[in-house]
C-alpha cells in the first residue's frame, strides 16, 4: 500500500510560497524510504541545462510511471498522479500573465478525462504540463492549480487545453526510463531557467466533485526530494 501523506496549509503551501533562492544542491539526493510505494519514492532531482535544452529529471527507487490512478469514469471526483518539479520561475515565463503564482512542470497521469492542446487526446498516457499553484486551504495538499473565474480572460498560452485553469499542455519530449522520468524543453522556450531553483514533488491530485473552486486540488503528497519543499536544487549547465 502507498502510503499517502496529506500535509495541511503550513507545511507545503508556506514552504513553496517562500521560494527560497539561496540554497544551493544540484542534484538534489533523497534517501530512499521503503514507506513509500516504489515508483514514487525520489531519490535524485535534477534539473539542468544541455546546450539550448533544459532537461528535467526525477529517478525513483522503483519502476517510474509504474503506477497509475484507478478510472472512476467520471471526470468530477477524478485523480491524478503527477511528478512535479516547483520552481522559482514567473507565471509569465511560461506564457501566462506575470506572478499568478509557484510555476511547476508536472508528468501527469490521469484516465478519466483528456486535457491536451487543441482537443487532443492524452489520458491514456504519461504527458507534461505546466501548472500554476496557488494556497488554498480547501485542498487536502494546501495547494490547488490557480482557477480562471468564470467571465475572466487571462493570457494563457497557445497550448493552453481550453479549461478553467492556469495549465498549459505542450508537446514536449517525455520519456520514461526505467527508474526514471525525464522532459526536454528549449531553452528558447522558458524565460528565466538558467539559474532558477527547484524541487521534487511526487503527488496526487484530486478534481472537485462538485467542479466548484478549487476544480484541481494537491489532495496528497507521497514523497518531497528536499524533506521540506525548500527548492534547494538550482539549474545549471550540465557538467
Amino acid at each position: 500500500m502507498m502510503r499517502k501523506k496529506t500535509w495541511g496549509i503550513g507545511p507545503v503551501a508556506v514552504a513553496l510560497c517562500a521560494l527560497a533562492t539561496g540554497a544551493f544542491g544540484e542534484p538534489i539526493h533523497t534517501r530512499p524510504d521503503e514507506a513509500v510505494l516504489a515508483s514514487f519514492d525520489i531519490i535524485e532531482t535534477t534539473i539542468v541545462t544541455q546546450g539550448e535544452t533544459a532537461v528535467f529529471t526525477t529517478r525513483v527507487r522503483g519502476e517510474a510511471g509504474k503506477d497509475k490512478p484507478d478510472a472512476t469514469g467520471r471526470f468530477e471526483g477524478s485523480s491524478v498522479y503527477a511528478y512535479v518539479w516547483p520552481t522559482t520561475l514567473d507565471s509569465g515565463a511560461i506564457g501566462f500573465d506575470r506572478a499568478q503564482g509557484i510555476v511547476a512542470l508536472a508528468v501527469t497521469f490521469h484516465p478519466d478525462f483528456d486535457d491536451a492542446a487543441y482537443g487532443g487526446v492524452n489520458r491514456h498516457i504519461w504527458h507534461p504540463h505546466w501548472v500554476v499553484l496557488a494556497k488554498d486551504a480547501a485542498c487536502g495538499g494546501g495547494l490547488k492549480v490557480v482557477d480562471i473565474p468564470k467571465g475572466a480572460k487571462p493570457k494563457v498560452p497557445p497550448t493552453w487545453p481550453n479549461v478553467p485553469l492556469l495549465i498549459d499542455s505542450p508537446d514536449y519530449k517525455t520519456t520514461f526510463r526505467s527508474d526514471a522520468v525525464q522532459v526536454e524543453i528549449p531553452v528558447s522556450l522558458i524565460t528565466g531557467i538558467r539559474g532558477a531553483s527547484f524541487d521534487g514533488v511526487a503527488s496526487g491530485l484530486k478534481v472537485n466533485g462538485n467542479l466548484h473552486a478549487p476544480l484541481l486540488c494537491v489532495s496528497d503528497v507521497f514523497k518531497v526530494a528536499s524533506g521540506n519543499l525548500s527548492l534547494p536544487g538550482k539549474v545549471s549547465p550540465q557538467k
